[in-house]
């Protein structure tokens, strides 16, 4: 019996070794970490602790990146709890920070995507220069044939080299979302109507639509301000592509989706077919100021159910239409999708005349809320937290957030503190069941906020400790009127 779990053990331990040898995840710490990262032109590093859940997450898509970049560009991982020199050197305070090094420098922080799709296509824009060169027909074609927006500098050499600095210089600054190329030749854009030097940004040819031009050309000198212009005015087009990877880059706009089996791998006739509906419409109403996409939705479903309540049984086999505004008021199309596009013009007639009910992910407001700390859900945040004759101290937290349990009794304790001062509420809202406002940066838990009275659209994020004196100092001097204390007023 000794003999065989000898043996056994020999074998896991063989397995447990070809295992970590296989990595393509480059292993650093404080000995080696500079020399082997100024080996590289460009390196992604992870800076991470063995005990981090977000970091658990990211193993599996980092290795799988790593192998896919392997010979383009390489990924590194620091374990921070025994390398504290060197990450302590580089500021790292979070886990996992991830940080591109080129030439052995700090060059900036990642802040892509971290699906392992992902992190390949924002590092291969990182791979080598910011733009590549064009020398024939051959090249440009090649360029442009791909998944994703090209943007092309045409003969900027001339009249001078100074345009030609200028798009380099946009390149090397927005190289991490968009690809950039550019040629002397300028006869190689003949073919395209390009006739004089000028920057072209030719659509992912998957995309090619009736709805809209395949390509674009600046008609202004190129300069860093005009060509950023240019290219984010220009760069999704009429009805882009919406995927995990891009949704960052789409925010902060007022954003139509349609969710679909949009597949362009397997079925780019199929998944056209309903964009192309959907343009027909959008083109009506294209001066309005409505963004419009298309995307899968079964990448997206967990956040339709979530933030929709669309199940996997809602809609069947045609589009599901959503619209979600800046200010994160959410609609959704009730009447079903028509293949002649009449239900969503109808849907967009009532949404730009104010006619569509919001659609809110709210708890039921508690029948009795005469506790010292104000339970809000998002159907009485604007009742408690925006009433504008209140300060109001809210915090917005989770149910399985450990940090939040641990300060539930001394925030209670706040609350009852300050429970005869009618200046002033203590709150708290569940941010996993009830929608947040966009005025708050919610990004991890718990986030607390006072909310001063005659002040309500300026939230001011608390940083401050979380004892109750702390929070009895902080209010004593941001509160508008002297604090109240148990049944007395008091000047603390």
């Amino acid at each position: 019996i000794n003999r065989q779990l000898g043996m056994f053990l020999l074998i896991a331990l063989a397995q447990q070794h070809v295992f970590v040898a296989a990595s393509d995840v480059l292993e650093l710490g404080d000995s080696d970490f500079d020399y082997t990262v100024a080996e590289y032109e460009t390196v992604l590093v992870e800076f991470f602790a063995p005990w981090c859940g977000h970091c658990q997450q990211l193993a599996p898509e980092y290795e799988t990146a790593a192998t896919k970049l392997k010979g383009t560009v390489p990924l590194a991982k620091v374990d921070c709890t025994v390398n504290s020199e060197t990450c302590g050197r580089f500021g790292v305070n979070g886990y996992p920070t991830l940080k591109i090094f080129r030439n052995g420098e700090d060059f900036a922080a990642y802040d892509g995507p971290r699906s392992a799709d992902g992190i390949v296509s924002y590092m291969k824009k990182q791979a080598g220069p910011s733009s590549v060169p064009l020398h024939n027909e051959r090249d440009l074609d090649a360029f442009v044939n791909n998944f994703e927006a090209s943007v092309v500098g045409e003969d900027l050499y001339s009249p001078s080299l100074s345009q030609m600095a200028e798009f380099l210089k946009v390149s090397s600054a927005m190289r991490d979302s968009h690809r950039f190329a550019h040629t002397a030749d300028l006869s190689l854009g003949l073919k395209h109507g390009v006739e004089s030097d000028t920057v072209v940004l030719f659509r992912p040819p998957r995309l090619n639509s009736k709805f809209e031009d395949s390509l674009v050309k600046s008609d202004e000198a190129v300069s860093t301000a005009s060509l950023r212009q240019f290219i984010r005015d220009n760069v999704f087009g009429l009805c882009p592509h919406l995927t995990a990877e891009n949704r960052e880059n789409m925010r902060g706009r007022d954003l139509l989706v349609a969710y679909y089996n949009v597949d362009y791998l397997r079925n780019i006739k199929g998944t056209n077919y309903w964009r192309n509906r959907v343009m027909k419409v959008a083109t009506q109403f294209q001066s309005q100021g409505l963004s419009y996409a298309v995307a899968n939705r079964a990448e997206f479903q967990e956040e339709l159910e979530e933030e929709f309540g669309l199940g996997l049984s809602d809609g069947g086999e045609l589009p599901l239409i959503t619209i979600r505004n800046r200010e994160g008021h959410k609609y959704s199309m009730q009447e079903e999708f028509t293949r002649d596009g009449k239900s969503l013009e109808r849907f967009l007639e009532d949404y730009f005349a104010g006619k569509l009910k919001r659609q809110v992910k709210s708890e039921a407001a508690p029948e009795n809320n005469d506790g010292p700390v104000k339970v809000v859900v998002a159907d009485n945040f604007e009742e408690i937290v925006n009433n504008p004759s209140k300060d109001v101290l809210v915090e917005f937290y989770a149910p399985w957030c450990g940090h939040c349990k641990t300060l539930e009794p001394k925030y209670t304790e706040l609350g009852e503190q300050l429970s005869a001062d009618t200046h002033i509420v203590i709150a708290k809202m569940d941010a996993t069941a009830n929608d947040v406002p966009t005025t708050y940066d919610v990004q991890g838990f718990p986030t607390i906020f006072f909310v001063p009275a005659g002040q309500k659209d300026q939230p001011r994020k608390y940083e401050g400790g979380r004892e109750v004196n702390d929070f009895l100092n902080y209010l004593k001097e941001e509160a508008t009127h002297p604090l109240v204390l148990g049944t007395a007023r008091e000047d603390l």
